[in-house]
């Protein structure tokens, strides 16, 4: 445990808004520990371009969504506070200078990567670095691909100043006509149809940016002109999409908002450095952007492009490839998942265990004539989704098939229009769940007629339907065939389908009806131990830590003397280690080659953990008031003995032994990388060369048991 530390008293009240980090420089605290591992030598070298680029896409979409909204308050006059004592324009003041920062350290760190890739062997070049053969390569691709589909664009009373949509990129220049000196902007859109980088020719791996090779041929696009200034730029607008509780139709309504989010006000204008300052004025007075909302960059604007950089042919630059395991208890019976399950309880840990077997579930129920129903959420999944299809296949084959899309997953919402289209026409009973709630539980639900009866198969996931990011993504896809398990499924579709409030449910929590309370419950019981003088334990894993009232419970529960130790991915606004508050609580956040995505919360039960006596849950639902008051959530116990002890004594007491990807939260909201070493445990990698035990079957009969694990620390 961290060493506590004495802080002031009013931070230590229960009552003062200190008692709380704020939430969104806590995210950008997440983000900056993303960049931190694009600077980190353990990563091959387009890994930590790869990071680069999801830094710049995750900051991205927190100014298109969170800052956004703190603008619309400051607008609209709203001077309430933040839970940690900030009004909106605080906040904003607060996530500039930092932010500011950060997009200037990837900056730098960019510039350091280009140094590295060339030495090893793969350049982003410029017009400069062109020889003789690229120059007439670079022009041959110009007047063949690029040129037809640029639009140069004068500025002045007769061309007034277009709408930009979106992620927009461009050139701004001023320009003097040669024939009579006279001065006028003009504008030249990067067009986001064209890849932004192009590979030159020859067996070196070499890329130009677009807007380089663009910039070489200004002559000709602005003939009889010649350039004063000019300068990169790249707008974000605001992107949430506000639905009214009254929409009689929540499809068309999303598809005519989705539309308006293209034209949403610009929040952040990006410019190169070196762009003249009144370039940067005429900028920001067309744009309506306030001058501090003007960002000055050097290097390349746009780094969530830095993704196409990383090609094929340098495998010795990326991580060595992975191919997870098929859970071995489904080879066990044939490939039948159905017997598999009906056997025992079963719990896959991806991506180290293939998520096939959660497309293979689907598909068997959509192709065995045994199965009568298909109940299935879906939040996200990809463009050529195998469980999508599958759906389909049953529907066809004339089964009875529910799929419940939630149209509000924000930034995939065409997709899942797209995709209920396509279901409503298969014969799919397509519903769209709530308006005032997000229906983000991951369930699959497969009745089954057996021996004259019926029998459910019931999947819970702590991740979504998607097969991709089912790869990076560590997550838990639970298998069950119980009874009671199956009932409360059943009970969940049909509160989502039907607004029919469950009277009772026999083992889940769902929110927003009883997961608050459940884990309160739970909580309570801790503290009740604690004061009885038994061990008092509780291990939490989820994403973002920052209901008010749960942070406040578990202030309550260390203070009582439960040991809390936590491990948060993201955004976490407890303030752990303060003596008199949270003393007995410890944070860390676990960054590296995957994302840390599954939801896992452990009781000691009167029992130090990891403890076979523990009580043990997966969830869909992070610790915020949006998953726990306005989302339809679940939370799952698990009871089977060796899935309650993978996810106890593999997957729990692993990640907190982690020091190769892991830092530490510090009372002051400063993280902390764990150790430098290269040798470091990296649970990743331990994940990745050890089995699961419910998932090994007979394997597990052939080898030696995993030894059970006694974590100090």
């Amino acid at each position: 445990m961290a060493q506590a530390v004495s802080v002031s008293s009013e931070i230590a009240d229960p009552g003062a808004p200190e008692r709380f980090i704020n939430r969104e420089l806590s995210w950008l605290a997440f983000n900056e520990r993303v960049l931190a591992e694009s600077d980190n030598p353990r990563q091959p070298l387009l890994e930590r371009l790869r990071f680069l680029s999801i830094s710049g896409n995750n900051l991205d979409e927190f100014y298109m969504v969170r800052v956004a909204g703190l603008k619309g308050q400051v607008l609209a006059g709203v001077t309430m506070t933040s839970q940690d004592g900030l009004t909106p324009a605080q906040q904003l003041d607060a996530i500039n200078a930092r932010a500011g920062k950060l997009m200037r350290d990837q900056a730098v760190i960019l510039k350091s990567l280009r140094t590295q890739l060339n030495e090893a062997g793969l350049s982003v070049v410029g017009a400069d670095d062109l020889s003789v053969e690229d120059r007439a390569f670079v022009a041959e691709r110009f007047w063949a691909d690029i040129f037809p589909i640029l639009t140069p664009l004068a500025i002045d009373p007769a061309h007034p100043f277009p709408f930009i949509a979106n992620w927009g990129l461009g050139l701004a220049l001023q320009l003097t006509r040669g024939s009579d000196g006279s001065q006028m902007e003009a504008l030249l859109l990067v067009p986001s149809t064209l890849s932004r980088f192009v590979r030159l020719p020859g067996k070196a791996l070499r890329f130009m940016p677009l807007e380089e090779m663009i910039g070489l041929f200004l002559n000709h696009l602005f003939p009889g002109f010649s350039v004063l200034g000019k300068g990169m730029f790249r707008i974000l607008r605001d992107s949430e999409v506000e639905i009214e509780d009254e929409a009689e139709d929540l499809v068309r309504l999303y598809e005519s908002a989705l539309k308006r989010r293209r034209r949403g006000n610009v929040i952040l204008l990006c410019v190169e450095a070196g762009m003249p300052d009144d370039l940067q004025s005429f900028l920001a007075e067309r744009f309506n952007v306030p001058q501090g909302d003007v960002i000055a960059l050097d290097g390349l604007l746009g780094l969530s492009d830095l993704r196409k950089l990383i090609v094929d042919e340098r495998p010795d630059l990326i991580y060595v490839p992975y191919n997870p395991r098929f859970p071995e208890r489904i080879r066990d019976f044939g490939g039948d998942c159905f017997a598999a399950i009906g056997a025992k309880d079963i719990v896959v840990h991806h991506p180290y265990e293939s998520f096939d077997v959660v497309v293979q579930f689907i598909r068997q129920a959509a192709r065995d004539p045994s199965v009568v129903a298909i109940k299935q959420t879906l939040y996200r999944t990809s463009d050529d989704s195998p469980i999508v299809r599958a759906l389909i296949e049953a529907a066809e084959a004339g089964k009875s098939v529910t799929a419940l899309i939630e149209l509000k997953a924000r930034f995939d919402e065409e997709a899942n229009i797209r995709w209920a289209r396509d279901l409503e026409r298969a014969g799919v009973q397509v519903v769209y769940g709530f308006i005032s709630l997000k229906t983000h539980a991951k369930v699959s639900l497969v009745v089954r007629r057996e021996s004259g009866g019926l029998r459910s198969y019931v999947h819970f996931g702590t991740g979504n339907y998607h097969p991709y990011t089912a790869k990076v993504y560590t997550d838990l896809s639970f298998f069950t065939c119980d009874p009671a398990l199956c009932r409360d499924a059943q009970r969940l579709f049909n509160y989502m389908t039907g607004y029919a409030n469950p009277a009772t449910l026999e083992k889940i929590a769902v929110a927003p009806l009883s997961l608050r309370s459940r884990l309160n419950e739970l909580i309570d019981a801790e503290i009740a131990n604690a004061h009885a003088g038994l061990p008092a334990h509780i291990w939490l894993k989820v994403n973002a830590l920052v209901d008010p009232a749960m942070i406040d419970h578990l202030y309550r529960a260390s203070s009582a003397g439960v040991k809390i130790e936590l491990i948060v991915r993201g955004i976490c606004c407890l303030r752990p280690g303060v003596l008199g508050l949270s003393e007995n609580i410890r944070v860390k956040s676990i960054i590296g080659r995957f994302l840390e995505h599954g939801r896992i919360v452990c009781f000691g039960n009167g029992h130090a953990l990891p403890s076979p006596q523990a009580k043990v849950f997966i969830s869909s639902a992070d610790w915020m008031p949006r998953n726990l008051d306005w989302r339809v959530e679940a939370l799952v116990p698990i009871e089977n003995e060796t899935v309650h002890r993978q996810v106890v004594e593999e997957i729990m007491a692993h990640s907190f032994q982690d020091e190769a990807q892991s830092w530490n939260l510090d009372s002051d909201g400063v993280y902390h990388r764990v150790s430098n070493d290269l040798n470091a445990f990296s649970v990743h990698d331990y994940f990745m060369t050890n089995p699961s035990l419910s998932g090994r079957g007979s394997a597990l009969e052939r080898t030696h048991a995993t030894p059970r694990l006694v974590v100090e620390r």
